[in-house]
Order: C-alpha cells, then structure tokens, then sequence
C-alpha cells in the first residue's frame, strides 16, 4: 500500500458516503472493523477503477480542510485557511489525478500570484507619482500664521491671497519659509492672470511658483462643468523624471483640496494611465509623445485646458520635441481662452519667438540676475588633478565629509557603469543611473535616494537632470560636463529650496578644457585649487586595491587636444593652445 493511499483511503469512503449516500458500505465498515485492514489491503481494486466512473469531486470548503487534520500536518508552512485549501487540492490531485483537482490548485495558485502582483504594481503607481486613492485631510482650525520677514525686502507667501488649503501645505507641511526669487517675481503676475516667460534655473524654485497659481485659480474662481476626461490644467516637460517630480510636487501642495494629478508618460502601463485619465482628471503633467498617443486615440480631452505649463522649454528645443508641443498646443485652441506660463534656463530669439505664438500679446517677461545662474548657497570648489588622483579625493570626500545624499556624474554610460563598479569594490555601496536602467528600476532609485535609502548615485547628464530631490549633500563632478549648460544644470541638484549644498568638480587632463567656457557662462571665475596632500592618500585599508589598473588607468574620453596623457595637474584654465 503506497503512503498516499494509507492517507486517503478513509477519507475517501467518507466522501463517498456523502456523495451517493452508500449507507450499506457505511454499514460494512463500521459493522466489521477488525476486517477494514484486510479491506485496505487490496489496493489494485482502488487502482484500477478509470477516474471517469468516480463521482464528481465536490469543492473543499475553509471548514472541511481544517478538519482534515493528516493532510495539513503532511507541510509546516500551511498556515492559513487558503493555504490549507491549495493542499488539499494537491493532495486530490495526486490520489485521484482528476483534472479537476489539476485545475483547483492551479486556480488558487494563480489567485495567489495576481494578489502580489497587484501588490507590485501599487508600490509602482505610487512612485511613478499617481495618486487616484489620495486622501484628502482637512485643516481643521488651522490659522495662517503672522507674516515675520527676517529681513527688509523678503516676499512671503501670506502676502497673497492664497486659500488656507494652499498656505498650510506650504507653511506647515513643506516648511517655506519665503518666496524665492523666481516666486517672488512669478506670483504677483499669475496669480493676476498674466502670461509669463520665465527665466529660471533648475532648483529656483519656478515647480512650486506654477502650481501655486493653479490651485489659487482652481479653488478661487467658478469654472465651466467638464468631463471626467477634460483637465483644467495641463503642464508639458521634456523628460519624464520631470513629470513625475512635478505630480510629486502637486500632490504635496494640494493636500488638503480635492484636486486630481495624473503623470503620463513612457516607459509605464499604458492601459493604467489610460484609466487614470478618466478618473475626474484636474491636472495632467507630461510628456509630449506619449500625450499625443493619447489625444490620437481620443483617450484625453483637451478643451477645457485654462493653465499650460511649458517646463524647461529649452530641453524641449534640444532634444526635438517643438514639434510635437505645436501639435499638443493646436488642441487647446487659441491663447485667449487660456493662460500661459513658459519657463526656460534661456530666453534667447527662439524661445521668444515660440512664446509668441503660444501667448497673449504683452506676457509678463521675468528674468533673474546674471549672478542666480548657479543658485545661492552652493559651496563650489575645483580640485586640479591627475586622472590618477579623482578616485583617491572622491573616496576621501566620502569618508570625511558629511555626506548624506551625493550625486556623482560621468559623461558616458560605459564611465558610469565603472565608477559605480570601483565604489562596490571599496565599499561605498551605490546605486548607478543611465539610459541602459529601465524605468521601474529607476523610479525605486529615485525613492530610495529620497528617503535616504540609497545616499550615493552615479549618473549620467541626461538621467541626472531628471532628479529633483532636495537637501541633496553633495554634487560631484568626476568628469567636468563638455557643455557649460550643462554645468549649471548639474550643480543645479544641491541647494534647492533653500538647502545649502557642496559642488565638487575634478579638471583633470582630460576634461579641464571647458573651465574657460562655463566661467564665461556664469560670468565669473571658478574656484580652482590643489588638493591637500592627505587627499591624494589611498585608504589603509584600500591601499591593496589602489594597484588596480581600473584606478589609475585615464580615461579615453574627449579631450581638447586630442592628445595623449602627459600627466601632471591641469593648471587653472585647463589647456591652453
């Protein structure tokens, strides 16, 4: 007699009772139980019935399988009443092989799996910046506080009319203190009606100067009844960490009003962005391909648009994307049903001559000072090195600095992958953003950045322009950017929302050439200096690993001359013919 059979035989005459009422066996085997070994003894009789003439197996209720105490006990890890009822059909399917046993199990098994699916997929809705069970708390007795400015000039949020709502998620929950400059200049125009071209650097705080003005329209002034498709607001930007962020930043905002934000972009499920926008939409925040996806197959209304947001309209004109925001523009129809907020690191002919066509006459023309290029409180100090020497002065910054979250940049993917791989090996755990990390992956390193998880990213320009976290320690150029632009926008990630932050950049031999150019950019010198002798010194406990030809080889990367390494320290000004 197999162990199964041992196992199954009384419950199987058990379920036969109840199936077809079989008195006269019940009768049998109670009547004479000295002989029911002698019975059980004859298991061809068992094996040799065809599964077709056995009755129909009945479902197993929660109730029935705890009662059926040797199978439960067959496995420790059946603990709950649903685990006990996978059991049990595995065990059905192996006594009897009945297909329906087959299909039980399988059935509860998938049950199973799609509950941590949905599980996943919830944890990644809420990255990607979607929010469609947001709760909404209410203020309470909340009092806007007194307006106390810590100096002549400042500009406070208290001195606009901004609906309680708006003023406790700004005061309370988000800390501001005081309008930055860019807010300062923004705010009394918009919230006025106005159309504005801004002049704005990443971390000025020109996110927060737009959204305001949406909700301050939103909840002041009657609107016309729309469809749950139809947002009241639309804001474009180039890449879709920007979008994200910019969703972020609206739900923190709109805490306590009632007022839905819906990211769309690549890179994610279609089919749920697709479902959000139909979810009483009040913003949409995206980028422009993935939105004209949508407006094709008719998914998003854009008729009852009354705020357009166009972020960071420069990178649009970059990287090609004109095109397709002239298309999404041609949908809302024409400016004078709508007002138009256009902010960009330049306002140069192009960038005016597209906001033009895309305003009223006369728009409000707000740009900051020549010296806001790199924003206040940014501590900037250029180390000049050997291409030998950056990862000893890196690992020191790590170790003696105080270092909480730091962003380290590389021009390539390739230069990204192998910093990242040198930091494992000396210990510094890291985590490592280019084009090759997909989107899910990346969106859980951004969170992970964000809540302190992760506190050191190496990334490449385009995936380091999409991070906007703040209280970001340390910004660190291992590679001095080609483009002086892009400088800016790197050094952009520290100091935001009026955080202090440190700025580190290696000119080496092989990238010191654009000094002359970003000094030329922000109009004014860059603080060059030699590293402390300590600095250039290998870790003790490192020394063995400093041999490694992965440290001290140069790179190949682009260099002005074109020129092989001669070693030596660039001096100030990089390489001069």
């Amino acid at each position: 007699m197999t162990q199964v059979q041992s196992r199954f035989i009384p419950k199987f005459l058990a379920w036969l009772k109840e199936i077809s009422g079989a008195t006269a066996v019940s009768a049998s085997v109670q009547g004479k139980p000295e002989k029911q070994p002698k019975k059980a003894a004859k298991p061809e009789k068992t094996e040799h019935v065809q599964p077709e003439t056995l009755p129909k197996p009945v479902e197993v209720t929660v109730a029935e399988a705890a009662e059926t105490v040797e199978i439960v006990k067959t496995t420790e890890a059946v603990k709950t009443p649903e685990a006990v009822k996978v059991a049990e059909a595995v065990e059905a399917k192996e006594a009897t092989g009945t297909a329906e046993a087959v299909k039980t199990a399988e059935i509860a098994e998938t049950e199973k799996t799609a509950e941590a699916v949905d599980s996943t997929e919830v944890d990644d809705e809420k990255l990607a910046g979607q929010a469609e069970n947001r709760e909404v708390r209410s203020i309470g007795k909340w009092e806007v506080p007194p307006a106390v400015r810590e100096k002549e000039g400042d500009i406070l949020f208290q001195d606009f009319p901004l609906d309680p709502r708006i003023l406790r998620a700004l005061l309370e929950d988000l800390q501001f203190k005081k309008c930055t400059p860019i807010q300062g200049m923004v705010l009394p125009h918009a919230l006025a009606g106005d159309d504005i071209a801004g002049k704005a650097q990443t971390g000025t705080g020109k996110t927060a100067a737009f959204l305001i003005t949406m909700l301050y329209h939103f909840l002041s002034r009657p609107h016309a009844p729309r469809e749950p498709n139809q947002p009241f607001a639309l804001a474009l930007a180039p890449t879709r960490e920007l979008a994200i962020q910019i969703a972020h930043d609206a739900n923190a905002l709109c805490a306590y009003c009632h007022f839905n934000t819906v990211a769309v972009y690549g890179g994610m499920d279609y089919d749920r962005q697709r479902r959000l926008l139909h979810s009483n939409v009040d913003l949409v925040v995206a980028t422009p391909g993935r939105l004209i996806d949508y407006l094709g197959n008719h998914v998003v209304n854009l008729d009852r648009v009354e705020v357009l947001v166009i972020d960071e309209a420069d990178r649009m004109l970059d990287m090609g994307f004109i095109p397709d925001v002239k298309r999404i523009i041609y949908r809302l129809g024409t400016p004078e049903g709508r007002q138009t907020m256009l902010f960009s690191a330049t306002l140069n002919h192009d960038i005016m001559n597209l906001a033009s066509r895309w305003m009223r006459p006369n728009p409000a023309v707000l740009e900051a000072e020549p010296e806001h290029v790199v924003a206040d409180g940014v501590d900037e100090t250029i180390y000049a090195v050997t291409s030998a020497e950056k990862m000893p002065v890196l690992l020191w910054t790590l170790r003696h600095e105080d270092c909480h979250r730091v962003l380290i940049f590389r021009n390539r993917r390739r230069d990204v992958e192998e910093l990242h791989a040198e930091l494992q090996r000396c210990g510094i755990a890291s985590e490592m953003l280019s084009g090759d990390v997909d989107q899910k992956k990346r969106l859980r390193i951004l969170e992970d950045f964000k809540t302190g998880k992760t506190q050191v990213i190496v990334a490449t320009d385009v995936a380091g322009r999409g991070i906007h976290v703040d209280d970001v320690t340390h910004v660190i150029n291992y590679d001095f950017p080609y483009e002086a632009e892009d400088y800016v926008h790197r050094v952009g990630r520290t100091a935001r929302a009026g955080h202090r932050g440190r700025a580190i950049s290696f000119a080496d031999e092989e990238s010191a050439f654009v000094v002359p150019d970003i000094e030329k950019y922000i109009a004014r010198p860059l603080p060059i200096t030699q590293p402390e002798e300590e600095m250039l010194q290998w870790p003790e406990d490192m020394k063995a690993k400093a041999s490694s030809k992965s440290f001290t080889k140069p790179s190949k990367g682009r260099s002005s001359s074109g020129g092989s390494y001669r070693g030596g320290r660039v001096r100030r000004g990089g390489p001069r013919h």
